[in-house]
């Protein structure tokens, strides 16, 4: 019989290994209790019940003194709790473990596993969350279990590219971006039963680097203007030249642009449908096409159709980034701006044309927030038409002229 006395540690260590005459079960409580041979070999057993006090009690090895400690064998044994409270039996659960530790998820299964299982649906721009994890976190942890990753050993990864280190600049709000998307991959990964980690639960991104700020860079008339002559000379490649202009003329996001496709640009109806599977929003655009535009466009499809894209090929997306950061840089001006920015450019100036500000909204790919997202499924095609119509023209295309003869912002 089992006594109800908790057992310690200085008393273990008393009779480990050593010949023992006393009782051989004793009660730690909660159904721990250790085995003790008449030769101090002392064992750890849990003792619990399934469906309620009418079943037979299950016995359920929890290791072996001192190898496995009184606070180990405690900590097992409250698992072995949690599971029961689950509706799980603990010796099923247990083995289960141990084959996980056999075969230990290791830190890049588990990232990838998040990538293919829901970024690759749910993320536009999961590719770049591909390729970030390949430089920053695979070589580092990418082959150690995930389970032994402490959160220490991950600080000192986001460490490291916040500071920069080597030929690379220190990139701290790169290693909040990247910190996010590891912690939800973590997550989803616990969640599902793949992989099981909370080192990165209570950390914040202003743990291991800064927020992305919020911009609000808008290009004047004249920055403007310059970006248009320089996108018509011969300082920038064609594919280039043709996704900046078509991102100034709809205030797209780049990525509509880069993967657009012929077949989406219909000259009879005069529209261009972005698909859902190019839209962040996941919901289908409908532009439409302003005259002004569409002789260089019948030129452009009749010299990359062949391609089946609009801008004669596709590129990665860290490619072309890579390659429009330092378009401000080529014009020299003052004050620094990405390619997002013309989008905030444009939806600025359509406003200040008069526009209405849900046209503008509609014209952008933004979705329409409350009660008016969910019932008013208009796509405002003649306001989009007469916005772009304006737009075109405060440019200063001409409808009988090629793109190549335009005569700039008024």
């Amino acid at each position: 019989m089992a006594t109800t006395n908790k057992i310690n540690d200085r008393f273990l260590k008393s009779i480990d290994g050593k010949p023992y005459e006393g009782k051989s079960v004793l009660s730690d409580g909660s159904g721990l209790s250790a085995r003790i041979s008449k030769n101090g070999v002392i064992g750890w057993i849990y003792r619990y019940r399934l469906g309620g006090r009418e079943t037979n009690p299950k016995l359920l090895g929890l290791g072996s003194y001192p190898e496995t400690s009184l606070k180990q064998a405690r900590e097992k044994r409250d698992r072995c709790r949690e599971w029961l409270d689950n509706g799980k039996d603990p010796a099923v659960e247990m083995n289960l473990l141990k084959a996980s530790r056999q075969n230990p998820v290791t830190v890049k299964e588990a990232l990838e596993y998040w990538l293919e299982n829901y970024a690759k649906e749910n993320r536009k721009n999961y590719k770049r969350h591909q390729a970030q994890f390949e430089r920053h976190i695979f070589p580092a942890l990418g082959k150690f279990p995930l389970a032994d990753v402490s959160t220490s050993l991950w600080c000192s990864c986001f460490d490291k590219i916040r500071r920069g280190s080597g030929k690379r600049k220190a990139a701290p709000v790169a290693a909040g971006y990247i910190f996010q998307n590891c912690k939800q991959a973590l997550i989803f990964c616990r969640k599902r039963g793949f992989a099981l980690s909370h080192a990165l639960d209570d950390l914040i991104i202003s743990d291991v680097g800064k927020k992305q700020a919020k911009r609000d860079r808008v290009l004047n008339d004249e920055e403007l203007t310059q970006l248009l002559e320089l996108i018509q000379g011969d300082k920038v490649l064609p594919y280039y030249q043709r996704l900046i202009l078509l991102l100034i003329i709809f205030g797209a996001r780049t990525q509509e642009v880069r993967l657009s496709t012929w077949d989406e640009w219909d000259f009879h109806q005069q529209l261009w449908t972005v698909p859902k599977a190019n839209s962040k929003t996941s919901e289908m655009i409908i532009r439409p096409i302003p005259d002004a535009i569409i002789p260089w466009l019948l030129e452009l499809k009749f010299e990359t159709q062949k391609t089946g894209f609009v801008l004669g090929g596709e590129k990665a997306p860290e490619s072309v980034s890579q390659y429009c950061r330092i378009l401000w840089k080529k014009l020299k001006h003052q004050e620094s701006w990405s390619i997002h920015d013309l989008r905030r450019t444009i939806a600025t100036k359509l406003n200040d044309l008069g526009v209405a500000p849900h046209v503008v909204d509609h014209l952008l790919g933004h979705t329409v927030a409350g009660v008016s997202g969910i019932y008013n499924r208009s796509q405002y095609l003649t306001e989009k038409s007469e916005a772009l119509r304006i737009w075109v023209d405060y440019l200063g295309f001409e409808e009988s002229v090629s793109l190549g003869q335009r005569e700039g912002v008024v």
